[in-house]
């Protein structure tokens, strides 16, 4: 797909980090970007920062998702771009330990669902809310009607301890990435996957510089933290080529988590 500013696109978790780093990209080749984002104020800082639209969405909010795509259809027409990069995540075993008491706590079911719903089904409602749109316009010269980049984890494949809930979110992206693609095939709508490793993002950022330091050292080649440039990288070469659909790949340096 051609990008330019005859294109509109969605970002979903676009205030900053991977979903910012690929909003400016995209803003840059004059797209017309609509930021979905939970905080406000970074929220609306971006989408004034690349003239775009901020829509105050929280994924797992149905009606919040119907409202966001209206708004952001209003001010750009039906996107053709669809970025999932919204999303959550937290530490706990499955079971654990109180380390003063000796008590053992199972994980609790509404924890396990909250971060399910935000990072699984939220990327799903996106797609599907999307790709119903993207169905209803014209195709392009290129063939393309419409694309869509979501984005996982190589938790997904190996999740360290205490990311269970995270881990089966992100798998549930990969796994469903080559369905959708089936799904779509005759509506001319693309679809990829792309599964981070350790990356130098707002998270990571407030971690100290001995503990990011560390990180960088388990990256086999090159030995540091992934920058957001190099997720937006991958996501406009899966967007611009037409023959890259239905995939889920890794950008990570080449690590392997290790248990913990």
């Amino acid at each position: 797909m051609k990008l330019d500013s005859s294109i509109s696109a969605v970002i979903t978790g676009g205030a900053s980090g991977l979903g910012g780093a690929t909003a400016r990209r995209l803003a840059k080749h004059g797209v017309k970007v609509a930021i979905f984002d939970f905080n406000e104020e970074t929220g609306e800082a971006m989408a004034k920062e690349i003239g775009g639209v901020f829509c105050k969405v929280d994924v797992t909010d149905e009606a919040g998702v119907d409202a966001a795509f209206a708004k952001a259809r209003a001010a750009h027409g039906q996107e053709r771009i669809l970025v999932n990069c919204a999303g959550s995540g937290g530490a706990l075993k499955t079971v654990s330990r109180d380390k003063e008491t000796g008590e053992i706590k199972a994980y609790p079911s509404d924890r396990f669902d909250r971060i399910v719903q935000i990072n699984l089904v939220g990327t799903f409602r996106c797609i599907a809310k999307s790709a119903a749109g993207m169905a209803s316009i014209p195709v392009l010269e290129d063939g393309d009607r419409g694309v869509v980049i979501c984005t996982a984890s190589v938790a997904a494949q190996d999740g360290q301890m205490g990311q269970v809930a995270y881990s089966a979110s992100k798998a549930g992206i990969v796994g469903m990435t080559l369905p959708i693609a089936r799904d779509f095939m005759g509506e001319s709508i693309r679809i990829n996957t792309i599964l981070p490793g350790l990356f130098n993002t707002p998270l990571l950022n407030r971690a100290p510089e001995h503990v990011k330091a560390a990180l960088a050292a388990q990256v086999p080649f090159p030995k540091r933290l992934g920058e957001a440039d190099e997720y937006a990288d991958l996501a406009e070469t899966m967007i611009r080529i037409k023959y890259f659909n239905g995939e889920s790949v890794r950008l990570d340096g080449a690590i392997r988590m290790a248990p913990r």
